[in-house]
């Protein structure tokens, strides 16, 4: 285990409360940040603290590693968005091919507030849940756009930000196994139970996977990982 320090991009999804147990089992000390951009799906920031609570519980030796939690407002990003995270517009393809979920530039802007705060509070790593082997398709979830935003933070601030995508290379049912790895069963039942991945923002039906409309895109692939990693790891 590393002795530096890990900001984590933690909305209260599954991907990112897997990075943070990722980065908790990683670095000495883990501060996590979440965003606040009007998106529909707004209980996700709710379930946040139910969640790193349920984790200290799974791993208590993290409770020391655990720092402060940042909670930013980008209203700004749902102002000049027109998607349907940040509307009630019907989910679909735009012509280009892309869901109408993709936010433009936003994982470029909580990258550059994320590295903002890491430099106020000397931290190197900066961990996010992006991933382009199993996703919709957005461009700046791709290990690409993620290499590229490193090297322009660093010479933008004159500092060494290491930004880590653990998950960059997994799909979902990988994320689920790896969740196992480092918690157990605690760890994979506090991510059904205390995240959020549906766009619509619906906790009101309960799956095997979780919580979810069951129809919109995030809860599809969701549920297509639960049903993968089930049939293997559960008997």
């Amino acid at each position: 285990m590393t002795q530096e320090k890990a900001l984590v991009l933690f909305s209260g999804g599954q991907d990112s409360a897997t990075c943070l147990a990722w980065a908790l089992d990683r670095f000495a000390q883990v501060e996590t940040i979440g965003f606040d951009y009007g998106q529909r799906h707004k209980i996700e920031l709710d379930v946040r603290d139910s969640f790193r609570a349920d984790l200290l519980a799974a791993r208590p030796e993290w409770r020391a590693k655990l720092g402060t939690d940042h909670l930013i407002r980008l209203d700004a990003l749902g102002q000049v968005s027109d998607t349907a995270l940040t509307s009630e517009a019907t989910i679909a393809f735009n012509t280009d091919g892309l869901p109408n979920t993709f936010v433009p530039g936003r994982n470029i802007i909580f990258l550059s507030f994320a590295a903002t705060i890491a430099y106020r509070r000397g931290i190197k790593h900066i961990v996010g849940g992006m991933c382009e082997t199993d996703y919709s398709g957005y461009p700046d979830c791709r290990d690409d756009t993620i290499k590229a935003l490193q090297v322009a933070l660093n010479l933008g601030m004159d500092r060494r930000f290491v930004l880590e995508t653990p998950l960059m290379w997994l799909d979902k049912a990988a994320t689920w196994r790896l969740a196992e790895s480092l918690g157990g069963a605690p760890l994979v039942a506090a991510l059904l139970e205390h995240t959020h991945s549906c766009y619509l923002g619906d906790r009101s039906q309960r799956h095997a996977w979780g919580y979810g409309c069951g129809t919109c895109p995030a809860c599809d692939l969701r549920a297509k990982g639960w049903a993968a990693y089930s049939a293997v790891e559960i008997p």
